[in-house]
């Protein structure tokens, strides 16, 4: 990490973010008691932050010259990161509301999103098969375990990692290739839990772990893409999918975790971060 710059905290830095990203100079701000401080990740591009940076200071125009662009609407400044990563902040926004629909609906949401189709013959719980789920059209269910989250806990970790990776892969490699992540993952993940014959699970942990090996990668492979992601919290995460995966988790409560999704989603990523690192190559 290099430190570019210290600034007031009443600046307005907004322009200089956009002008940034549309740089591709990988980059974060920390609030600090000095006031907000700017971070660039590759030190490679030095140079080229310092310029912008005086630029920006002088008033003189940020954004690459080319065709002129429509005014957008003013937004307020809590909306704009949505505006950029669109993907991200719609798939945490199904997310909650599928939370809140089973605060009210309970077993019924959960019925309509398993990876095939739930209900009770003869007092016991009778499960379809995926080959007949997708014959009758219902192929939605491949992916729609995704936005299961079966309590407070389990849906705040899994927005919390779904943020700060998915923004990334949006400001960076665009909103496609984070849709493509989010369907390859999700449906990736959900087959995978699915073959091992579990029919009740749910949680985006496997997109998670899918954009952690994507920005992970990309941050080894091509580090003047912009991307980062602290060491640690690749060693907590993976760590923390090992430890899932013992006994000994049992013993803590954390018996029903959907492993398998979590693997079949960080393979996804991989190996979709080394086809991508290698092509642009």
């Amino acid at each position: 990490m290099y430190r570019v710059i210290s600034l007031p905290h009443d600046v307005d830095t907004r322009e200089l973010r956009r002008a940034l990203w549309a740089h591709r100079i990988g980059h974060f701000f920390t609030e600090e008691a000095d006031g907000q401080v700017l971070w660039l990740v590759d030190p490679g591009q030095r140079e080229a932050i310092q310029r912008l940076v005086l630029r920006w200071q002088r008033g003189e125009p940020l954004m690459p010259q080319g065709r002129p662009r429509r005014a957008r609407p003013a937004l307020p400044p809590w909306l704009a990161p949505f505006r950029q990563a669109p993907v991200t902040a719609a798939a945490l926004a199904l997310c909650l509301l599928v939370f809140a629909v089973m605060a009210l609906l309970g077993d019924l949401v959960i019925a309509a999103l398993t990876v095939v189709p739930v209900g009770m013959v003869k007092g016991q719980l009778a499960f379809g098969s995926l080959a007949e789920t997708l014959g009758s059209g219902q192929v939605w269910r491949l992916l729609s375990p995704a936005f299961l989250h079966f309590g407070w806990m389990h849906l705040i970790f899994n927005m919390l990692w779904l943020w700060f990776f998915g923004r990334q892969v949006e400001a960076l490699h665009g909103s496609a290739r984070m849709l493509i992540l989010l369907l390859a993952a999700g449906i990736g993940g959900n087959l995978a839990q699915y073959a091992t014959g579990t029919v009740l699970f749910g949680g985006m942990s496997g997109v998670d772990f899918a954009l952690l090996g994507y920005v992970w990668l990309m941050s080894r492979r091509r580090p003047a893409d912009g991307f980062f992601v602290p060491q640690m919290l690749v060693v907590f995460m993976l760590g923390w999918m090992v430890f899932t995966m013992t006994d000994v988790a049992e013993l803590f409560g954390f018996g029903n975790v959907a492993n398998e999704a979590h693997l079949g989603g960080l393979v996804v990523g991989l190996v979709l971060g080394w086809y991508h690192s290698r092509r642009a190559r």
